[in-house]
């Protein structure tokens, strides 16, 4: 009897210790290239990043697109990374141009996920180094507008000089925005 109740009070205490499962997090519709779930960025530092990200559109044609959710559940960040990047179809069709720059802030994790056409302007490596250069230390700080900003601005020359096929409505006459004019 004393060993029943042992066995079952072990049971009860493993059954309580397990992590609870939880759901995967959904993956948001794309709307913007700015998409903030957390409410961290002010809606002026939103509209600035979506102008630049904007711009890069239009000169190089490469889509960027930056999320920030507060977790990815039980996905580690590579696989939520994934799975936004293939639902969005970031980047141009035929030449997978798209980044997707993504933060869980509640997870302190951070991907910038490349579709296979900038893959070797943007290699693993180069996105990590990006990710703890500049997204860090000023994410560190609190600022994550500035970190957001700034890897971006290193993400630029990357895909500038990746020799991709101009968009079709390239405007070389578009002034940079100001964040971005010492990354080119």
């Amino acid at each position: 009897m004393l060993r029943r109740m042992a066995a079952a009070a072990g049971l009860l205490l493993a059954l309580a210790l397990q992590p609870a499962r939880a759901d995967p997090v959904a993956v948001p519709a794309l709307a913007t290239r700015v998409t903030d779930q957390t409410g961290t960025l002010t809606a002026e530092q939103s509209r600035m990043i979506e102008t630049k990200l904007a711009w890069v559109e239009r000169r190089t044609g490469a889509q960027i697109a930056v999320l920030i959710v507060p977790t990815t559940g039980t996905d580690s960040i590579e696989a939520y990374a994934l799975r936004v990047f293939s639902s969005w179809g970031l980047g141009r069709k035929n030449i997978n141009d798209g980044v997707l720059l993504l933060v869980a802030k509640t997870d302190r994790r951070m991907r910038i996920e490349v579709g296979t056409g900038l893959g070797t302007a943007i290699p693993d490596a180069t996105a990590v180094r990006i990710i703890q250069d500049d997204m860090v230390p000023a994410f560190r700080a609190g600022d994550f507008a500035r970190g957001i900003t700034a890897a971006i601005a290193s993400l630029v020359p990357l895909i500038a000089r990746d020799g991709l096929p101009k968009p079709e409505k390239a405007s070389q006459a578009t002034p940079m925005p100001p964040a971005l004019a010492d990354a080119a």
